[in-house]
Parts: C-alpha cells; structure tokens; sequence
C-alpha cells in the first residue's frame, strides 16, 4: 500500500476558491479503482494549508492518477493558489492495524 500527504498552503484570499476547486478534483478522484482513500484536511495551527491524506492500492494505482489529465490540471490550479512551496511525501506503508 502507498500513502501520500501533501500539503499545500494557500493565500488566504484564494481559499474559497481552492476548496471549490477540490471538492470537483476529489470527485473525478474517487472514481479511481485503486484509490482506497482520499481526503482534504485543514491543519489547525495553520488553517490555510490544505493537507490531503491519500492512500493507494499500490504504486501503479499511484502512478495512474499522477497522470491522468484532471490531476494535471488541478495541479496547474494549485500553482496559481498556493502561497508557498507544496510539500508531497509518498510513503510505502510497513504495517497498520
């Protein structure tokens, strides 16, 4: 199983604008097969970043939602929102109970 978070800090002007535009991107995401989670946080020290928790059946479930044309195109979204640097770490999970 893969895991991935990313974080993304908005500017605070644009976080309406950013939520409207995942709610549409996590419906298009959870059509995916091999997407066994996947959800949008808001971190509460810092309430203009948004932090999506996913979780993937395995790599290749991975690799084709980094490719399709959607996630393209939320990612060119992200860009002309996000305030800082995005943060995405993929994590190869060992064990969960």
């Amino acid at each position: 199983m893969i895991s991935v978070i990313s974080k993304v800090p908005v500017k605070p002007e644009k976080k309406e604008e950013a939520l409207i535009a995942v709610k549409e991107f996590m419906k298009q995401v959870s059509k995916e097969e091999g997407v066994l989670h996947h959800s949008l946080n808001i971190d509460e020290k810092n309430p203009n970043t948004l932090i999506f928790i996913e979780r993937y059946k395995d790599r290749t479930a991975l690799n084709v939602h980094s490719s399709s044309p959607y996630v393209r195109k939320f990612m060119d979204k992200v860009f002309s929102i996000a305030s800082d640097r995005l943060e995405i770490n993929v994590l190869n999970e060992i064990d969960s109970i």
